[in-house]
């Protein structure tokens, strides 16, 4: 096959394949960063083309829609053209706005990955391209000087709030991807030395080179707008501002901890606390941030770029002569003559050649000094190479150890991964359990309803069967009774046969004998008639006597024979009657038996159906108690485990609180208790029992967390005794719960050291409330109604003083005086009437308040259960008696001519505001119904109406008294004027930095006032 040879490129052609070259090396699917070089080339390009359009014609042929990191590096790449390349990179990219729109909202349906990234990437990019557009005086990489930000206003203040408000939106969007890429790592591993981590984190230089002008710019706007516009105008700017510096605060230092950046760029801290744009002397005191990308002489990823001229194709004798240029230039050209032609040479003179001797021994030595600081220099380089080698393979073993730190953490990961699988799957399996023994006992209850059904049904058949076998009893005792009468009939008649069987044999024998007798007699006779034939009438007679007799004996023998005819006859009758009734009582016994043994057995099958029903009930109930106790076990388990989670470290609680949990488990525990015992009774209802285990494991869950919570709030000895009386707690409740899904230890299982822990987080949640928690009830209660009493009695000392000024001054004061001192005396003295009826109003407010809210207690512990409530009463009633003694002070200065009628104002001030501290401690436990509530705030309004009408008279007062120079500047020359104008000048600057100091001393005695009220009422207790 032959090698077909590809035509030579022309040189015009030849920047385009470059760029084109680079662009696609910078923009592809691998997860690694953009090289430098080939983001460099692409820089280069547009500056060299003098716009983009080589850039979007490859760009539009990359499947930018179909590969989230493709598009996430031109995304990167695009970045830098708009930063650092031509100035008509904008317009030529502008066009394409509305794709790169699509393309954002087609990535925004993903969540997670490169996708979520490039949605937001290409929101900045938009935005970017809209802030330029709008104000093309910024530059790409965003650098301006401070007069050149001030002419892009215009000297329009409305110029200048646009500014901001685009600017605010520009750093809202870099801040918005910042937080983005961080999200998306996992910081817990070194993934800023991973080619992943470095591919996401390499686009953020670029939004940190933005971030830091945009920060400064921002900073010089907003001093500018406050020194031309209200402050509470500019309210809204100010919260966006701060809310921007804490997100740019904590992005800035996390990004500089990161060793990927750490080589790469040095980024800048901001201030502790942000600008206070109030204070117009505070601009001196910025400093703006400065980001400082180091150059390095090699970078690691460097490589020889394609010149244009090697694609140009060469001949061999264009390449012949261009090697012998480079030598002629090197050795010197040759001569046009034979170098060996001696008759050339001996042409030469002496001296000429002396003089050429000695030029080439100074060459040769300068040649030897270049030489031996070629060899000096090439020392030094071999020597800087070694150290750099020594410290690449440093950094090499660094980033093995790095790398199998990676590894040995991605296994540990792995295995945290497929145990949290597997506990995913337990979970999903109990839940599925739990589901199908829910289902089955949603089956099993409408089976037992059902069964329920049946065995009433059973029931009642057994209650009409047992009624039929009453009564088939009575029948058969009936019967029975019968049969007896009949056997003892049949006895009777077999007796009666008898006898008359015996009578008859008795008879036939006697009739025998006679026969016999009469035989023998009859045989005398005959002899007598054969031997005595004398007496032959006599023998006739006695003949027919004996025929007579015989014929009557006879016939007596047939009566017999018919009655035992009759008798037998009658017996056998009786006989069969009697079968008949045997076989009838026999056939209804057997019927009865079997139905009396069916219902047996189906009694007998019932009562063993049951006790199989029984049994399954009991078995599922104990099944539903095992499952909500090892449910429970899992949460409790869960609140343990956040005793070490360092997530939770940032989450406080109060002791208060703590305490109100404890109580309110101790309580559920009491419920549970009790709900064992009833399920020891009767364990075929577990209902209590399940409501007690679910009430008592979320209270006591939320008991440990909070007093984990509340371990973070102070010291730490105190934090880990709490933390070891709920790991305690949690111990003892695991331990119970054991026991209580085990069988045979359910009727064991005590609840005793439960109690017992939670007991002791109780006793040391109390330890750790404040100190001012500490006074007696009694104390408390007193304390409360001692100083609402002594603020009475302010008040209405400082009444009668008032009026004791006023009566004085009506004595001695006459004229504008006395006007004066009248009205301030009557406002101060109706401010007065106005505190004391909101002091009684307040007093009546806080009875209601106790008596709605005291229940069985008493008014003192009340108060002792309410302390911290309590605390504020007695701080506010405090303030209101100083508040009105400071008041009279100043009156009767004032009054005097002393004091300052500011004095007076101030005293005003603070005592409105002392009442206000009362009012709001008052009604914070109040009824918004209660009729008092309205008296105290109808009373409140009275005293802010008498503190308007103490300042105003004050000021009209003052307004009278004091002298007012007319100023008269006719007689003053230019020179004069223009002196005491430039005294006026210093004046007002004195004046206005001694109100400066004056205001940050105010702001500092507020600060230690703030500070001591704290310690006073226990603050600093829950703040630890």
């Amino acid at each position: 096959m032959p090698l077909t040879i590809p035509p030579p490129i022309c040189l015009s052609s030849a920047p385009l394949i470059v760029k084109s070259v680079s662009i696609n090396k910078a923009i592809n699917a691998q997860e690694v960063a953009v090289k430098e070089k080939h983001a460099r080339t692409c820089i280069l390009g547009t500056h060299h083309e003098k716009g983009a359009h080589t850039f979007w014609t490859v760009v539009n042929r990359l499947p930018l829609s179909s590969n989230a990191v493709l598009c996430w590096k031109f995304c990167h790449v695009f970045h830098k053209l708009l930063r650092d390349g031509h100035p008509s990179v904008l317009q030529d990219s502008i066009r394409y706005k509305n794709e790169l729109s699509d393309m954002s909202r087609m990535w925004g349906h993903l969540s997670e990955g490169y996708g979520r990234l490039s949605c937001v990437y290409l929101k900045l990019l938009i935005i970017r391209m809209e802030f330029h557009s709008k104000n093309p005086r910024f530059p790409g990489n965003l650098q301006m000087t401070d007069r050149q930000l001030e002419e892009t206003g215009e000297n329009d203040v409305n110029n200048f709030f646009q500014l901001t408000v685009e600017m605010f939106d520009y750093l809202e969007c870099e801040l918005n991807l910042f937080q983005a890429v961080f999200s998306s790592l996992d910081m817990s591993r070194s993934v800023s030395v991973t080619a992943a981590g470095q591919c996401r984190l390499a686009p953020l230089i670029q939004v940190i080179l933005d971030s830091s002008h945009l920060y400064d710019y921002t900073v010089k706007l907003l001093f500018k707008l406050h020194s031309c516009l209200p402050a509470d105008t500019l309210q809204g700017h100010r919260d966006r501002f701060h809310e921007q510096f804490k997100k740019l605060k904590e992005l800035f230092y996390r990004s500089s901890n990161l060793q990927y950046f750490k080589r790469l760029i040095q980024i800048p801290q901001l201030p502790e606390n942000p600008p206070n744009f109030l204070r117009a002397s505070a601009l001196s005191e910025h400093v703006s941030p400065v980001v400082v990308i180091p150059v390095e002489s090699a970078s690691p990823d460097s490589e020889p770029v394609v010149e244009t001229d090697d694609l140009v194709e060469m001949d061999p004798s264009s390449q012949q002569s261009l090697f012998d240029n480079k030598f002629d230039d090197l050795f010197g050209s040759t001569g046009p003559t034979d170098p060996f032609n001696f008759n050339n040479q001996n042409g030469v003179s002496k001296d000429e050649r002396d003089k050429l001797i000695k030029q080439l021994y100074k060459e040769n030595a300068a040649l030897k000094d270049e030489l031996a600081s070629f060899k000096a220099e090439s020392k030094r380089l071999i020597s800087q190479l070694r150290g750099r080698i020594s410290e690449l393979e440093a950094e090499l073993a660094e980033q093995q150890h790095l790398k199998q730190q990676a590894v040995d953490e991605n296994e540990f990961v792995k295995a945290e991964l497929e145990e949290v699988k597997k506990r995913q799957d337990d979970t999903e399996k109990a839940q599925r359990s739990l589901t199908e023994i829910e289902r089955k006992a949603q089956a099993n209850e409408q089976r037992y309803t059902k069964l329920k059904e049946k065995y009433t049904e059973l029931v009642q058949n057994h209650a009409d069967l047992l009624r039929k076998n009453a009564d088939v009893m009575k029948q058969m005792t009936s019967f029975r009774q019968t049969q007896e009468d009949m056997e003892q009939a049949k006895k009777g008649l077999e007796e009666s046969v008898q006898q008359l069987k015996e009578d008859m044999q008795q008879k036939e024998q006697e009739q025998t004998h006679k026969l016999e007798a009469l035989q023998e007699e009859l045989q005398s006779r005959n002899e007598e008639v054969v031997t005595l034939k004398s007496s032959h009438e006599e023998s006739k007679q006695t003949n027919t006597t004996m025929a007579s007799t015989i014929e009557s004996l006879t016939s007596e023998k047939v009566a017999l024979s018919q009655v035992v005819d009759e008798k037998e006859s009658r017996l056998t009758v009786l006989q069969d009657e009697l079968k008949q009734v045997k076989e009838a009582l026999s056939a209804e016994k057997d019927s009865t038996s079997r139905t009396v043994e069916g219902l047996q057995n189906q009694l007998n099958e019932k009562e063993s159906h049951e006790q199989a029903l029984a049994k399954q009930l009991l078995d599922e109930q104990f099944a539903l108690l095992r499952s909500a106790v090892e449910e429970a076990e899992g949460i409790i388990q869960d609140a343990l485990s956040k005793l070490e989670d360092p997530l939770h470290f940032s989450c406080t609680s109060s002791a208060d609180y703590l305490i109100s949990r404890a109580q309110a488990t101790l309580d559920s525990l009491n419920r549970l208790q009790d709900g064992h015992t009833e399920y020891l009774a009767d364990k075929s209802d577990a209902s209590g029992m399940l409501q007690s285990v679910t009430l008592f494991t979320h209270l006591m869950s939320d008991t440990i967390v909070q007093g984990s919570a509340t371990s973070h709030m102070v010291s730490m000895e105190q934090a880990d005794n709490l933390l070891e009386a709920c790991k305690q707690c949690g111990s003892d409740v695991l331990s119970y719960f054991s026991k209580l899904k085990d069988s045979s230890m359910l009727g064991a299982a005590d609840c005793t050291e439960v109690k017992k822990s939670v007991t002791q987080i109780n006793m040391v949640a109390e330890e750790l409330r404040p100190k001012g928690r500490d006074i007696k009830q009694k104390e408390l209660g007193d304390l409360v109604e001692q100083e609402m009493s002594a603020t009475s009695a302010a008040v209405e000392a400082a009444t009668t003083r008032i009026e004791e000024m006023l009566s004085k001054s009506r004595a001695g004061d006459t004229g504008v005086k006395l006007e004066v001192n009248e009205r301030i005396l009557e406002s101060c003295t109706d401010l007065m009437h106005a505190v004391k009826m909101l002091v009684l109003t307040s007093k009546d407010l806080q009875r209601d308040i106790v008596e709605s809210g005291r229940g069985a207690a008493t008014q003192k512990e009340f108060y002792a259960k309410n302390s911290r409530w309590t605390e504020g009463l007695i701080s506010a009633s405090k303030a209101v008696g100083w508040g009105a003694t400071l008041l009279v002070d100043a009156a009767d200065m004032v009054v005097q001519g002393k004091g300052k009628f500011e004095d007076l104002m101030v005293c005003s001030h603070e005592i409105a505001a002392s009442t206000v501290q009362l009012v709001a401690a008052s009604k914070v436990k109040a009824d918004k119904d209660n009729s008092n509530l309205g008296r105290l705030r109808e009373a409140s309004k009275g005293v802010n109406e008498a503190t308007a009408k103490v300042v105003a008279s004050t000021k009209s007062g003052k307004s009278q008294i004091e002298e007012k120079d007319t100023m008269d500047f006719s007689s003053m020359t230019l020179t004069q004027i223009k002196r005491q104008e430039m005294d006026s000048q210093v004046h007002v600057l004195e004046l206005e930095s001694q109100l400066q100091k004056e205001r940050q001393r105010l702001g500092g005695l507020r600060k230690k006032h703030y500070e001591l009220a704290g310690v006073s009422e226990g603050w600093d207790e829950n703040t630890k």
